[in-house]
């Protein structure tokens, strides 16, 4: 007896988002071990095990490709973006935030992959809009726990809350970098960025 049509377009459809995750990533690997431009669609398939023809089925190219990283990427914020709305005092969201976004961004994988797609970002105007776009989504959401935190009487009126979030992240970035580039220890870099902040920051 044939599949109801929307029994099998709904298992098309679930094929054809596994299919696209698979591609994906197999794309990040090769990024990873050889480079974006290093890295060509025929390496994108024979990683991900499929014809041409068929990553061609999901994606035109390798540019669209790195698109739907910067979607994806956007989807990975979300636990962190959910944990500075915390109906917590602004220090322990802000300390909890650190630990996390840090050690996040201190896999080898999301340094090296950061520093390929900057890379690319800076050639390529919509990858640089999408990628630009989630960290301007996280420094707001920083910003709105500095401001939430000076209202409140915990942290000193800091000059520009929305710069201080920036420089924060940049402060989480090089960590990260450093830990993965030299070897640092992360969590010693982040016990010194830490005491650096809330230097900066807390009402004394």
């Amino acid at each position: 007896m044939p599949k109801p049509t929307g029994e099998a377009e709904s298992k098309r459809a679930k094929a054809s988002a596994e299919r696209r995750a698979l591609i994906l990533e197999a794309a990040v690997r090769c990024f990873l071990e050889k480079g974006y431009h290093q890295t060509g669609v025929r390496d994108i398939a024979k990683q991900a095990g499929i014809s041409l023809g068929n990553l061609y089925n999901h994606f035109p190219g390798k540019h669209d490709v790195l698109v739907e990283i910067a979607t994806l990427e956007r989807v990975e914020m979300t636990p962190f973006l959910e944990a500075l709305v915390r109906p917590a005092p602004a220090g322990e969201v802000l300390g909890g935030f650190l630990r996390a976004y840090g050690h996040y961004l201190a896999q080898p994988e999301n340094v090296l992959l950061a520093i390929e797609i900057t890379s690319e970002a800076l050639r390529k105007p919509d990858i640089g809009e999408r990628f630009i776009a989630n960290r301007f989504e996280i420094v707001a959401a920083l910003e709105a726990v500095l401001r939430r935190g000076i209202e409140e009487g915990e942290f000193r009126a800091v000059p520009d809350p929305h710069q201080m979030a920036h420089l924060i992240v940049e402060m989480l970035d090089g960590g990260a970098y450093q830990s993965v580039l030299s070897e640092a220890n992360m969590d010693t870099l982040l016990d010194a960025i830490d005491d650096f902040v809330f230097a900066a920051i807390r009402r004394h």
